[in-house]
């Protein structure tokens, strides 16, 4: 007779071989055909993830969008693909996000459609890539921290009259996580509205990519990090994000370096535990607690 802790044993191991079969490996397009507001149809203007798995026996059921910094300009190789692999030593799923640029005729509106589309898209296939669809986060550095800040204050509950059915999900991160992220749009800086809105953004669109201006109650609970030594993207904006979360009352990590500067990723470009920036270990800690971790 088979014991039931052997026989819940045989069950996990098929699901999983279940699972292990529906998980995709490579770069997924967000939209079966062209994207809303795409200029064409060439690789830039098609916004895609590329899924990455931790290992079957360490898999949480967690996961993560991966957003790349560069300004919105360029998407930082050293800020994606390296970060998936850190999640994935940590047990969780990860998915980095390829959004459409300025550099390439797009304001930054694309991207934050891009975004949005990415949560819902990883929230509605949860159940056959073995994934909780109420863990579900965002992780940005720099600009893509900005993109990750602008999803977390803007989402919405999804559409449930929509056709597509990936489009009547949530796109409501479970938690996230900013890096260096940028914060301050709402100071007034002409060049840095054009190239994020174009030359006619009107205030309603300067305060939808101002973060701090548009946190709400239901904001999930986010780890914040940043070096002081950082020139490009100023402490002040992590303290500006962190001040909005206290006032509604959203829980958060605020964590400040002395040391670092603009773009350090995860400090090292291998994954060696030992030589990795400490905020990923301050990190790690934080998404246990959030249950996010085995």
């Amino acid at each position: 007779m088979i014991s039931p802790r052997l026989l819940a044993l045989c069950c996990f191991f098929v699901a999983a071989s279940a699972w292990a079969a529906d998980q995709p490996t490579a770069p997924m397009h967000l939209w079966p055909g062209k994207a809303p507001e795409a200029l064409g149809d060439a690789d830039k203007d098609t916004p895609t993830l590329t899924p990455y798995w931790p290992a079957p026996d360490q898999a949480s059921g967690a996961a993560f969008i991966v957003c790349p910094g560069g300004g919105y300009r360029n998407l930082a190789a050293h800020e994606g693909e390296p970060f998936a692999k850190w999640l994935n030593s940590l047990g969780i799923a990860a998915f980095v996000l390829k959004y459409r640029l300025t550099t390439d005729g797009y304001h930054v509106p694309a991207a934050l459609l891009d975004a949005a589309r990415a949560v819902r898209t990883v929230r509605s296939h949860a159940a056959e890539w073995g994934i909780d669809p109420k863990r579900i986060g965002m992780i940005g550095s720099s600009a893509g921290g900005h993109l990750t800040a602008t999803v977390i204050t803007q989402f919405d509950d999804g559409k449930p009259g929509a056709d597509d059915p990936i489009e009547r999900v949530s796109s409501r991160p479970d938690v996230a996580v900013l890096c260096y992220g940028f914060i301050l749009f709402d100071i007034p800086k002409p060049e840095r509205e054009e190239q994020f809105l174009g030359p006619n953004a009107t205030p309603e669109q300067k305060k939808m990519l101002s973060p701090r201006l548009n946190v709400r109650s239901d904001t999930p609970h986010t780890f914040i990090w940043q070096t002081v030594e950082d020139d490009k993207v100023v402490v002040d904006n992590a303290f500006a994000f962190a001040a909005a979360l206290r006032e509604k009352g959203v829980p958060f990590d605020l964590h400040l370096y002395q040391k670092g500067k603009h773009g350090i990723g995860l400090g090292t470009k291998d994954l060696d535990p030992e030589k990795m920036h400490p905020w990923t270990k301050d990190c790690a800690f934080w998404l246990k607690e959030q249950g996010f971790l085995r």
